[in-house]
């Protein structure tokens, strides 16, 4: 299993970066496009959306995509002021909550709600293929897999006292806490190499990407309580040894929608 899930990454890991560094905009946006598409399909096989249903929400998915793209529609302030609502109460109400979602205007309307401002994150942070753009870009996402990593190799020298075992017996809360210190030497490096485009201090930057980890904690668990809730391992099995998109992207599209949306609100 491992040796699968390397070689999965090796071959997913050139293709981003790729695509982060070189793709014109129109490209970019197809590319991101697809990764939230998928994840979103496989968010309908969670709530059990007939196949009929789930054919024209995902059409309809599609099209709303290309109609922003196409017409440079970018979401208001409101709508980050509603994103910040999902992933800072709403996620962690569900998670303590432990709610059912099956299909129905609400479980598609919170679809929606989940992955469209990850997508527009993708296009605010990295509007063209220029370095600075794309580093900022890479400095976000990096932060989810500096913070995956840590917890998974702490939690699994150090893990005693389990985070959510109701939704996910293998985490815990020592692999939160080497994730945050992974994170906090993470937000110095990226201050140094000026990543962000911009002087942050560190007083603020190791803040934020503190914050953010927990962001990235509250998406990776709000997936795998939809997966248990569905009855279900994985997402999908589209990406061998890692199983789904979803599964490999469910804490990068909350803190994709946070950041951006701070940003925004901060005038950034």
């Amino acid at each position: 299993m491992l040796k699968t899930r390397i070689l999965t990454a090796l071959v997913l890991l050139p293709l981003m970066l790729a695509a982060l560094f070189a793709f014109p905009p129109a490209a970019w946006a197809a590319f991101c496009a697809l990764v939230v598409g998928l994840a979103l399909w496989e968010y309908t096989r969670m709530v059990a959306m007939p196949r009929a249903v789930q054919v024209v929400y995902l059409t309809a998915s599609a099209l709303v995509f290309a109609a922003c793209w196409l017409s440079g529609w970018r979401p208001g302030l409101w709508m980050h002021g509603v994103a910040l609502a999902v992933w800072l109460i709403l996620a962690p109400l569900w998670l303590a909550r432990r709610w059912a979602l099956k299909d129905g205007w609400p479980a598609r309307a919170l679809g929606w709600a989940l992955m469209l401002p990850a997508w527009f994150a993708f296009l605010d942070w990295r509007p063209d293929p220029q370095p600075s753009h794309a580093f900022a870009l890479l400095a976000v996402m990096g932060l989810v897999w500096v913070a995956d990593i840590a917890a998974y190799f702490s939690g699994r020298a150090f893990g005693r006292h389990k985070l959510a075992p109701a939704i996910s017996p293998g985490k815990s809360w020592e692999g939160v806490a080497g994730a945050l210190v992974a994170v906090t030497l993470y937000a110095f490096f990226v201050s140094s190499q000026g990543w962000l485009g911009q002087p942050w201090p560190l007083v603020a930057l190791v803040p934020v990407a503190l914050a953010l980890t927990a962001v990235s904690v509250v998406g990776d668990l709000l997936e795998s309580w939809f997966k248990r809730a569905a009855g279900i391992k994985d997402s999908s099995a589209l990406l061998p040894g890692h199983g789904g998109v979803y599964d490999r992207i469910d804490s990068l599209i909350a803190v994709l929608a946070v950041s951006n949306a701070l940003r925004v609100l901060a005038g950034g």
